[in-house]
């Protein structure tokens, strides 16, 4: 729609994950060392955790993509599977079969393909997307598969990708054998303030963008003020902020259309995830703030007490003549 308008070869902000418009900002870079550390060791669990939006997913896609021919990798998304149907969507993840076989069935299946792409000289690698919810005995199924070895080495590496909630599932008495063979772990952050300006002019770019619209640095501060840097809402923000120049013809943003286009978003979904979350800060320092002045009104009227006591007993002690 507005892509003709300003001469864009394709959609530059879209919502759906694609690796070619993968931005390395100095987190991402960080988190993917961390994923090519975790693949040269060839073993154990890499954790890699971050807030919705943050580009987990998209990174992974890029890291296939750079992937050597001697990794087999693949991707698979789970929230609450239980550990049956999370094992028989792994063996067909692979390009396996499968025919309704029984549990120990399936891992023969699964052992036997691991076996033969060690043989072949190859690594398999297993990826598990949005794994936050993911069942105890879920979890617990992946660690069986991490058991699987040839001559002491092991035959699949697994990838956990998911939000900071995964933290108190991993810290679950049953999951002790699952945590020691974690290798590495990473929080992924948000972009910062001086890498909105570079994720956007990135995805513009493979878009075909020559310049037009053009956006000026007040732009960039709304932008980031409204979205804190979640690449997900910059998209969701600039995909409505370009359709928005589209149907008023605008080929120059500053911080006044950004606004103009936040305030409408506002009134359609309701108070944005970012200001609900700065209201419920405020909220909670003014409930530390009342609770410290009752804190100090609780000692000032132990002070006056005292004061009264002493008074008194001066008053015995010394009555006046």
């Amino acid at each position: 729609m507005y892509q003709s308008f300003y001469n864009l070869r394709s959609k530059p902000f879209q919502l759906s994950p694609d690796a070619k418009f993968f931005y390395n900002s100095r987190g991402h870079k960080r988190a993917m060392s961390y994923l090519r550390y975790g693949i040269t060791q060839g073993e154990g669990f890499v954790v890699i955790l971050g807030d919705i939006g943050t580009g987990k997913t998209t990174m992974v896609q890029a890291l296939f993509d750079q992937l050597e021919d001697d990794v087999v990798a693949t991707k698979l998304v789970t929230t609450q599977l239980e550990a049956d149907d999370l094992l028989r969507l792994v063996v067909t993840s692979f390009g396996l079969s499968d025919d309704g076989e029984s549990k120990a069935s399936l891992l023969k299946k699964l052992e036997a393909f691991f076996l033969a792409k060690s043989r072949e000289g190859k690594r398999v690698l297993l990826v598990v997307d949005e794994v936050q919810n993911i069942p105890i005995r879920s979890l617990e199924e992946l660690r069986m598969l991490s058991n699987f070895q040839m001559d002491g080495t092991a035959l699949l590496q697994i990838f956990l990708l998911g939000q900071q909630e995964f933290v108190k599932t991993l810290q679950a008495d049953g999951l002790e054998q699952l945590r020691q063979r974690i290798i590495t772990s990473h929080y992924l952050q948000a972009l910062e303030h001086d890498e909105v300006e570079g994720y956007i002019e990135h995805r513009l770019a493979f878009a075909g963008w020559k310049g037009d619209p053009l956006f000026d640095a007040s732009a960039y501060e709304e932008i980031y003020a409204y979205t804190l840097g979640i690449p997900r809402k910059i998209n969701t923000l600039c995909d409505r902020l370009m359709l928005f120049g589209y149907l008023e013809e605008i080929h120059a943003f500053d911080a006044n259309v950004v606004k103009m286009v936040t305030s409408e978003l506002q009134g359609e979904m309701g108070a944005t995830p970012v200001l609900q979350h700065q209201g419920a800060k405020v909220s909670q320092k003014l409930v530390e703030v009342e609770q410290r002045l009752c804190s100090l009104e609780e000692k000032v009227e132990g002070f006056e007490d005292g004061i009264k006591s002493q008074r008194s007993l001066l008053t015995r002690l010394w009555p006046s003549r």
